[in-house]
């Protein structure tokens, strides 16, 4: 197949997701129109048994599962309880509750494995206590921004259980993968917010100083966050379950510590199935319609006409990494990070292997692009999300350039992965017995 074809086929599948068709549309009409002008109605019939075949898995029932989690974790308050608690113990340093929001938003992105979800979450929590102690606005809202994106690095990750199924690789081995990287780039954010942000909060470190013992209580709240991804990520990695069936126990444990709490209603439960059936759905339509379009790339062959055309240019691995780099960011600025995932995982995948490129390790390059296009505008996702929680009626100019410090943080952490690979592979090599 010719790259100009191939290239006009791209451009008009982002023409119409600027039009303002659904992304999921917009893809369908691409993959199974081309597969029909090229092949014919034999092709298009093949199509729903390729994606019975690989929507009908277990695997897929981790998204719904770790969904439902995030939920109950939200509705059942423990994420409130975790916010106090952590920041009782990061206001006293200098930056105060800025730290409060990377690190909740760690933790709550180590169990709930969305991004919108944690921001959403976070910033409904924290917006009240920084704007009462005079905390300055655009850090402010650029860290709860930007820690939301952790939620799809840091496992359990809906994006690297999307990644997987498209790109055929190990999910146990893409969260063991990306957890390093996600700790890494949330001990950054904080430490940007130390050097540049140090002098904010100081109304809360003289109004809120609680003594020793206090601090120790209130740190029992974080105990259901740390047992849940403790249980579910030591099951996955100690080979004692499924990502599947660790998302299940945890949704179990979860459900444990609301009965526990107090806060179990048949009102909560219906609530938190229906929000997690609705984001699912949406994950699924989109993860569908890549899956025929996948089968249009097979069997006409782009994949091998995309990776023979990139070796004619005689572009080293480095060379290739940067060239998508780039590609990613400038995609992102119109484009969200799931759609993004799923348009191009299949095509970009057997180019970077060609190179010589784990991947693993293209999995969690792949993913903070897609954090990256969460903050970056006119289109990034969290920027919109942290707008929508806030009361004052202040510019969205305000998240955009307080999330812009974030966004070149994430762009040379990318590079350092890519100079030193071992911060990726390090963990899923020591798992696997590979070193």
């Amino acid at each position: 197949m010719s790259i100009p074809l191939i290239g006009a086929a791209f451009l008009v599948m982002l023409g119409l997701m600027l039009l303002g068709l659904p992304v999921a549309v917009a893809i369908l009409f691409v993959g199974v129109l081309g597969g029909y002008l090229m092949y014919g109605s034999p092709l298009v019939d093949m199509m729903g048994g390729v994606v019975w075949s690989s929507l009908n898995s277990p695997s897929m029932l981790a998204i719904p599962l770790f969904m439902l989690l995030g939920e109950l974790l939200l509705r059942g308050g423990i994420a409130d309880r975790m916010y106090a608690a952590l920041s009782v113990w990061f206001n006293r340093l200098p930056g105060g509750l800025l730290h409060t929001n990377i690190a909740t938003c760690t933790l709550f992105s180590a169990t709930s494995g969305s991004s919108v979800a944690t921001a959403a979450t976070v910033g409904t929590i924290s917006l009240p206590a920084l704007q009462r102690y005079r905390y300055p606005v655009r850090p402010s809202l650029g860290s709860l921004a930007a820690g939301g994106t952790l939620g799809i690095l840091i496992p359990p990750s809906i994006n690297l259980l999307v990644y997987g199924q498209l790109a055929n690789t190990s999910v146990s081995q893409l969260f063991a993968a990306g957890l390093v990287p996600g700790l890494t780039l949330a001990l950054l954010f904080s430490v940007y917010l130390f050097i540049a942000h140090g002098k904010a909060g100081k109304e809360a470190m003289v109004e809120v100083n609680l003594p020793l013992a206090e601090k120790l209580a209130m740190s029992k709240h974080l105990i259901p966050p740390l047992v849940i991804f403790g249980v579910v990520m030591g099951s996955i990695y100690g080979g004692l379950a499924t990502p599947t069936e660790s998302a299940a126990i945890g949704v179990v444990i979860a459900l444990a510590f609301i009965v526990f709490g107090g806060k179990l209603s048949a009102e909560l439960l219906i609530h938190c199935s229906l929000h997690a059936a609705k984001t699912t759905g949406m994950v699924i339509i989109v993860l569908m319609c890549a899956l025929l379009l996948n089968v249009t790339i097979s069997m006409l062959g782009v994949t091998q006409a995309l990776t023979q055309w990139v070796a004619s240019f005689g572009l080293s691995q480095v060379g290739l990494l940067l060239l998508l780099l780039l590609f990613y960011v400038v995609l992102g600025t119109f484009m969200d990070a799931m759609s993004m995932l799923v348009l191009t995982v299949p095509i970009t995948v057997p180019m970077v292997m060609a190179v010589g490129v784990d991947p693993i390790w293209f999995g969690i390059f792949i993913v903070l692009m897609c954090e990256i296009a969460l903050i970056t505008p006119p289109v990034g996702m969290n920027l919109f999300v942290v707008q929508g929680v806030r009361k004052d009626g202040g510019s969205f100019n305000d998240v955009i350039w307080g999330s812009m410090p974030f966004v070149i943080i994430m762009a040379l952490f990318t590079l350092a992965i890519m100079a030193w690979p071992d911060i990726v592979m390090w963990l899923p090599d020591l798992l696997a017995g590979r070193r």
